[in-house]
């Protein structure tokens, strides 16, 4: 896989630690990107110190409800999802008040094995990187993109939003699938969902699964929504 100018074909190109980001709703999938507004302390520090090494950050959600997580207990440190992805810094700037303005491109998920105990601000952890992430366009062949399609515009007609269309039909099944995913606008448990989906086509399933609960909770039979 290609991300920026960085090239991961194998597991010794992934590190075995990472220092983690994590935030509420927000979802990383590979090849995605995901902008970023970067204010606070530790977290500024946590990007020099990737923008001076291999420049890769976990993409985490804390833990969902009071659902155990094999992540450990930093002090009064949240738990977190058992399951994030890691993202390289594709695109960066500072606006001159403090802030970084980041791009981050998803390169493959993880699971987190255990926190380390560091000096640094921030939180970093022991992972095991998912390694099929890395050949996922094999599996773009299994995805019903014209069911996914069909869901996503049902979604925008119910919402009375557009598309651009022609950019929609030049995707491939992998940034088509990861890309609606990655901006759907479901709530963290969604989210962390469509993140842990084994492969493509049960991501792509998932997603339109949530899409028709949706859209029948909100206007009634989703049998009529999605035509």
């Amino acid at each position: 896989m290609q991300v920026g100018n960085a090239r991961y074909l194998k597991p010794g190109d992934l590190p075995d630690s990472i220092a983690v980001f994590p935030l509420t709703g927000a979802l990383l999938l590979p090849t995605g990107q995901l902008p970023l507004n970067i204010f606070e302390p530790r977290y500024l520090a946590m990007f020099d110190a990737a923008l001076a090494g291999n420049r890769l950050i976990g993409m985490v959600q804390p833990a969902l409800g009071d659902n155990d997580s094999t992540s450990g207990n930093k002090g009064s440190e949240p738990q977190l999802a058992p399951v994030g992805c890691i993202g390289r810094i594709t695109s960066f700037a500072e606006t001159g008040d403090g802030r970084y303005i980041v791009s981050l491109t998803g390169v493959c998920r993880f699971r987190l094995l255990g926190e380390k105990m560091t000096h640094e601000p921030f939180r970093s952890f022991r992972i095991a990187p998912f390694i099929s992430d890395l050949s996922a366009r094999d599996e773009e062949d299994a995805v019903d993109r014209g069911a996914l399609l069909s869901a996503f515009r049902a979604y925008l007609d119910a919402n009375k939003l557009e598309a651009d269309w022609e950019s929609v039909e030049r995707a491939s099944n992998l940034t088509l699938v990861n890309s609606l995913a990655m901006m759907s606008p479901f709530g963290p448990a969604e989210k962390q969902a469509l993140l842990e989906a084994p492969d493509l086509k049960t991501r792509a399933e998932t997603l339109i699964a949530i899409t028709e609960i949706v859209l029948a909770r909100v206007f009634g039979d989703s049998d009529t929504v999605l035509q």
